[in-house]
């Protein structure tokens, strides 16, 4: 099996112009497209620290020949054009209905059947760790690789918060960033497989997955990570949406981006 002629060709039609932009935009840092897995489905998780990153992330993986399928919200694809574009390249409808949720995983499913990437952020949405790390997970990318049996592949990338800021308004692009990206070796989950898939297991596999990305981030940045992950509910915060009071919005991204609710 493998992508569809109409989705490869809209995969291109894309490249042909998004690809110029980001190379324009930012110079490539890029290691360890080696492990990634050659002839199969993957699950690929990335860190999340600024809305760009589906696009660093799409960019590095069509470059070494994986389309990549992100999972997105279910009312854009009822957008005129939009819609049709996302069903045309396979990404997969997200619904909050029961009904919904087994149609997103047959659609992932199919997704990881073609050889495609399929891309799920861990924490859910934007980190909330003022300093950037990865925060608590969700458990939607252990729940699906324990379904399929397709390997998880931890990712961390560095760089894109710097020309477009966590919840920023506007790009900076004077200097020229730098997109880093490192990827690891697939995540060792076989002692959860034949575990049944209770919130204890789902639990323990996902920290597994952001052990991996954030030992990875922490090569990148040169840094030591937090000694315990962020978890916006001790710190009462929002686990989604754009929190107003945000100290790091559109700031200068010469600045420190720490301090406040992100």
């Amino acid at each position: 099996m493998g992508e569809s002629r109409d989705s490869r060709a809209m995969f291109t039609f894309l490249a042909l112009w998004v690809r110029p932009v980001m190379n324009g935009l930012m110079g490539k840092e890029w290691h360890g497209q080696e492990k990634l897995p050659v002839g199969t489905g993957m699950i690929v998780c990335p860190n999340h620290v600024t809305e760009i990153d589906p696009v660093v992330v799409g960019h590095f993986l069509y470059n070494q020949g994986v389309m990549p399928h992100f999972l997105a919200k279910a009312s854009l694809f009822k957008v005129p054009v939009v819609g049709w574009i996302l069903r045309t390249i396979k990404q997969v409808p997200v619904e909050r209905t029961s009904a919904g949720a087994n149609r997103s995983l047959e659609a992932a499913r199919e997704a990881l059947a073609d050889g495609g990437g399929i891309i799920i952020y861990p924490e859910g949405t934007l980190t909330r760790d003022p300093d950037m790390w990865p925060m608590k997970g969700r458990t939607g990318a252990a729940r699906l690789a324990l379904q399929t049996g397709a390997p998880v592949v931890p990712m961390a990338q560095w760089g894109a918060h710097e020309l477009f800021p966590r919840y920023a308004k506007r790009f900076y692009l004077f200097p020229r960033k730098r997109s880093r990206v490192l990827v690891g070796d697939p995540v060792d989950l076989s002692e959860f497989r034949d575990a049944p898939l209770t919130r204890t297991t789902l639990d323990a596999a996902t920290d597994r997955i952001l052990d991996a990305i954030t030992e990875l981030l922490a090569e990148l940045r040169g840094e030591e990570p937090p000694a315990e992950r962020w978890d916006p509910a001790d710190k009462q915060q929002k686990r989604m949406g754009r929190n107003v009071g945000a100290q790091d919005d559109d700031k200068n991204p010469g600045e420190p981006l720490t301090g406040g609710e992100p």
